[in-house]
């Protein structure tokens, strides 16, 4: 079993959607989300609520938390949206900062698990998280906070086909983006 931590700015969109894909593609899964930068508690914005169901999700529950040690303990995989997020874990959460990267580091260089379903860790271990050079010009997902619904479902649409390509590799299977 993988427990996977998403990370992002205020805990509002992106990691909830992210959080929200992964449940739908592994319930047997501990999945959390959690923010750098947040109001604690707040509930999703109807734009969020608007991208969530345009992928057929619902994340009635949720409030935005705040990232803890805790969190970051609990995570065999902390995925962020940005790769200032895992600059701040690896400046505030530095046990974790070898399990940290973005989503899209992620899919680029996380090894598949394979026909033998080899460990999670080892393949962690071999991308070098903790101090692998952070490439801004390509690793982000854009926060479309404070744009218009359109901004949202399309960053959904492109969290999906990140989330699409990551999850078989950590062992879950997937429908259609």
């Amino acid at each position: 079993m993988t427990s996977l931590l998403f990370v992002c700015t205020g805990n509002a969109t992106r990691s909830v959607i992210a959080g929200e894909l992964a449940r739908t593609a592994r319930p047997d899964w501990p999945v959390a989300t959690a923010g750098t930068f947040v109001v604690e508690g707040l509930a999703i914005s109807w734009r969020t609520r608007s991208a969530l169901a345009e992928l057929g999700l619902w994340a009635p529950g949720h409030r935005s938390t705040q990232l803890t040690d805790a969190h970051v303990a609990a995570a065999d995989l902390v995925i962020t949206q940005e790769y200032q997020q895992v600059q701040y874990i690896r400046r505030h959460h530095p046990h974790g900062a070898a399990r940290t990267a973005t989503l899209k580091r992620l899919v680029r260089d996380l090894p598949a698990a394979g026909p033998t379903d080899r460990p999670l860790a080892p393949r962690l271990a071999g991308l070098d998280l903790a101090s692998v050079e952070l490439e801004p010009d390509w690793e982000d997902v854009v926060d479309p906070g404070g744009g218009e619904v359109a901004d949202f479902v399309a960053c959904a649409h492109e969290l999906a086909a990140l989330m699409h390509d990551l999850l078989p590799r950590l062992g879950a299977r997937v429908g259609s983006p």
